[in-house]
């Protein structure tokens, strides 16, 4: 094999010095704040109780009848129940109901 031609033996470092740095900036806008808005949202669904106005994901509006571990028994404003996951619940629009905007 021939050596390597003037000035390209620094290339190879500076490519994997450029590829860290573009992971690194991935990670600070990208990952982090998705992984910070996924343990916010966690946090909303376990502190919900009985009485709690929310919105589903889909917009269904509703007041928690019942809890349970994974669902949730909402009643919507016609009197009807629906069962619902407590990943469907919106905590965005939900936070925005029970502020009154």
């Amino acid at each position: 094999m021939a050596p390597p031609a003037e000035g390209q033996e620094g290339g190879n470092g500076s490519f994997w010095i450029m590829m860290a740095l573009l992971f690194v900036v991935m990670y600070f806008f990208m990952i982090r704040p998705n992984v910070k808005r996924n343990k916010e949202q966690q946090k909303f669904r376990e502190a919900l109780k009985k009485g709690d106005k929310i919105v589903t994901t889909g917009g269904i509006h509703g007041k928690i009848a019942e809890l349970k571990e994974t669902t949730v028994i909402i009643e919507t404003e016609g009197g009807g129940r629906l069962k619902i996951e407590r990943s469907g619940i919106s905590s965005e629009a939900s936070a925005a109901l029970n502020k009154g905007e």
